[in-house]
């Protein structure tokens, strides 16, 4: 079985090397110069902060209420307006995390442990282990903590003591990618994107399924070919929930029951963002797409920024916001895709998630650099 397990690892690895959409660090990688932009949206930087270095890991900083949490070098801190209010070491290397509901603090390891803090003093309030690896940030809510391990099994937790509610556990394919896909928390199910092109929505309550669709049928001779899955965290809208497939599909389903409304042929490691006209997704290329939500009718596609490793778009306001490998945030009009705006937010490749607070936009990059980026 270890064996198994090793091979099914070392595949893993290949099967990312391989793949320049997934590695944008390859030595012979050649990264687009960025075209000029005119008569470009004005942005500011209001503030700056730096935590620790995220390592090999992806670290997405959490938003409540205008606080920031974020993590790096086994530290977590709470920021206000790029001040530390608190910082907390924990003498262990954070690889999932964070996730908060503004009251408690939650985050992952490598070997298992799921640490909560106290979101107001940073002080430990409990540690727990899931015995296997947490590459995610936790779902978190006053009701349940929802840990992802690299398994891609579920773990509900109470979020006063940490301990074990319940266990959701399905069969995997033999080969997946590693990756840092989340989890959804809404008020009735978790959604959550698993390995074979699978979204499921599962109870809160006891972990039990409520529903399963199909994103993307794994096709091909060889399991590299196989592989279709969910890197990335599913979104939901105020109609539908959508999520997208490597190797595979943009889906989007009713969330009540989930019934397919529509799938669309479009690749994605990097993930995808709704409001209520258009579903965006950043394919393997770096190009951003628009879909119609009501059909996945192509709206508009912008490939300015194939190669540049570009993440997951979000959508803030009038526009749609990138980050690329160098550090770079850009404003993509909503409307018709064009490029009206770009502002350099660190040194370092931006591979967490962009967070939306108010008017500004939050990047923590792969060196700990945590900016709030405002949009004019």
């Amino acid at each position: 079985m270890k064996a198994r397990q090793l091979a099914v690892s070392v595949l893993g690895a290949l099967a990312v090397s391989a793949c320049g959409s997934l590695n944008p660090f390859a030595a012979d990688a050649k990264i687009p110069a960025l075209k000029p932009i005119a008569s470009a949206v004005a942005t500011t930087e209001e503030w700056h902060a730096r935590v620790g270095d995220a390592g090999r890991y992806v670290l997405q900083p959490a938003l409540s209420g205008g606080v920031v949490f974020a993590a790096g070098d086994g530290d977590v801190e709470r920021l206000e307006n790029g001040r530390t209010v608190w910082k907390t070491p924990l003498k262990v290397t954070v690889s999932g995390g964070v996730g908060s509901d503004g009251q408690l603090v939650v985050v992952g390891t490598p070997k298992g442990e799921v640490i909560a803090l106290d979101a107001a003093t940073g002080q430990v309030r409990w540690r727990v282990f899931v015995n296997a690896e947490v590459l995610a940030a936790p779902g978190v809510s006053g009701a349940i903590v929802v840990v992802r391990s690299a398994d891609s099994r579920l773990f509900g937790l109470d979020p006063a003591d940490g301990k074990q509610r319940w266990v959701y556990q399905r069969a995997t394919p033999p080969l997946s990618l590693r990756n840092a896909a989340g989890v959804v928390l809404d008020r009735d199910a978790i959604f959550a994107g698993f390995p074979g092109g699978k979204l499921a929505a599962i109870s809160p309550a006891n972990g039990s399924l409520m529903w399963e669709g199909t994103v993307a049928i794994p096709r091909g001779a060889t399991e590299l070919e196989r592989m279709a899955d969910i890197t990335s965290t599913p979104v939901i809208g105020s109609r539908a929930t959508c999520a997208v497939a490597f190797q595979g599909r943009v889906a989007c389903f009713d969330m009540s029951n989930g019934t397919t409304l529509w799938t669309r042929d479009l690749s994605s490691s990097k993930g995808l963002d709704l409001d209520e006209r258009h579903v965006f997704v950043t394919d393997e290329k770096g190009a951003v797409h628009a879909l119609d939500i009501a059909s996945g009718a192509s709206a508009w596609k912008q490939d300015q920024f194939a190669g540049r490793g570009t993440g997951r778009p979000k959508v803030a306001g009038d526009y749609v916001v990138v980050g690329d490998v160098e550090g770079y945030v850009h404003l993509l009009r909503k409307d018709d895709g064009s490029v009206v705006g770009r502002r350099r937010a660190a040194s370092a490749p931006i591979l967490a998630d962009l967070s939306r607070s108010s008017g500004s936009i939050v990047v923590q990059a792969r060196d700990g650099s945590v900016s709030a980026i405002g949009v004019e």
